[in-house]
């Protein structure tokens, strides 16, 4: 492969992401989250594993394939396969972690509103949380939720 074709290869891998997800998405970010909701946010970065969730991915990472990595994504991350949600580690790092968002639904609305409360979801439900917190992932991980872990 010509040195050329390789540049041009490597440049379209490192925009494709903005052009199929957007520059602007509906995902701000947990930091974005802290600045109106600043105890929450410390309380969640401190006491929540979920803060912390990309290291998993990061740990499994060299014992699975890439495919398997991608589903990881779905449960690990904030946003993975929604507009503007996670991509990848190096185009979307705000996102790397399961953040408010991945509970409260994407809070691009809610922020630029000046923090309206019906723009986002304020009491997330159990069917919420069973997107990833199920039995199927439960039994293959055997991974034990803990109601209220942290969260805030």
């Amino acid at each position: 492969m010509s040195r050329g074709l390789l540049m041009f290869l490597l440049i379209i891998a490192l925009i494709f992401p903005v052009i199929v997800h957007g520059a602007e998405g509906n995902f701000v970010g947990s930091a974005k989250c802290g600045e109106c909701h600043e105890e929450e946010y410390n309380k969640f970065k401190t006491y929540s594993k979920k803060s912390k969730s990309w290291h998993s991915i990061e740990i499994m990472a060299s014992d699975l394939t890439s495919d398997e990595i991608e589903s990881c994504y779905e449960c690990h991350t904030t946003g993975h396969g929604q507009a503007g949600g996670f991509v990848s580690i190096q185009s979307t790092p705000h996102l790397a972690d399961v953040g408010c968002e991945t509970c409260h639904g994407p809070g691009k609305a809610h922020v630029e509103a000046g923090g309206d409360p019906s723009l986002i979801k304020r009491k997330p439900t159990e069917a919420d949380c069973r997107k990833c917190h199920n039995a199927e992932r439960v039994q293959t991980f055997d991974f034990r939720p803990l109601i209220n872990a942290g969260a805030h």
